[in-house]
């Protein structure tokens, strides 16, 4: 592998930083453009479950079989909150235009280690619907667990909130993002250039990939009276 002159590298890459900074300009634009007029906004909405004593008739304290039972219940109600059964109670209740595979990739549950506590995630391009989606799900889960286990264990612990800002669009990020792959790839190209670069430009190229020893230089002298005689011609 040829070896690199970094002190050649060097000048060639100032010499040629006009690519880097079309490249990285160019690209600021494309991601100004993607972030403003083509990414498409995206909303959260959220709400916790916790899973309570259903023993109505004994002491406010929860004993221990009902925390174990709920623990060994966290993994189960996880999967009942993106059933079929539910998610199809959703999409008539809220009046949703989607299928229930479409609604179920809008879903996310997760249940929080060591604990009952169960989190309902729902992301959508309308800030309003994503919130009622959410407050639509909990409602029918808890409804759907007291119909198959007799169970009143389900409560909310965080309302569904309104999300005000798209968790997507991030333009000062973004921008910085794009702008840094375009310094990257406009780097990469003069370095490319200059790698592949083969031609002679000096009397040191010739002695260092050449292996020969230069005896002189012929300097080019432009002659100045035939450029007086172009000049009458014309």
């Amino acid at each position: 592998m040829e070896e690199i002159n970094f002190k050649e590298l060097f000048k060639f890459f100032i010499s040629k930083i006009s690519i880097v900074l079309s490249t990285t300009i160019l690209f600021f634009i494309g991601g100004f453009l993607y972030v403003n007029y083509i990414l498409t906004p995206m909303y959260h909405s959220s709400t916790t479950l916790i899973l309570v004593s259903d023993n109505k008739n004994e002491s406010s304290n929860i004993i221990q079989s009902d925390v174990l039972l709920n623990k060994n219940l966290v993994t189960t109600y996880s999967e009942i909150v993106k059933s079929r059964t539910v998610l199809k109670q959703v999409i008539d209740k809220v009046d949703l235009d989607i299928s229930v595979e479409e609604l179920s990739k809008k879903i996310t549950v997760t249940s929080v280690e060591d604990t009952e506590i169960i989190k309902i995630e729902v992301s959508n391009k309308d800030n309003k619907i994503a919130k009622k989606i959410t407050e639509t799900t909990a409602t029918v889960f808890m409804d759907e667990v007291q119909n198959i286990y007799n169970l009143t264990n389900v409560s909310i612990v965080d309302k569904a909130y309104l999300e005000k800002k798209p968790y997507n669009i991030k333009p000062f990020k973004q921008l910085i993002i794009s702008s840094g792959i375009g310094f990257v790839i406009g780097t990469v190209i003069i370095f490319l250039i200059f790698y592949f670069d083969t031609s002679i430009k000096s009397g040191n190229d010739i002695e260092e990939k050449l292996g020969l020893s230069v005896i002189g230089n012929v300097t080019y002298v432009e002659d100045k009276n035939k450029k007086r005689k172009k000049n009458k011609g014309r």
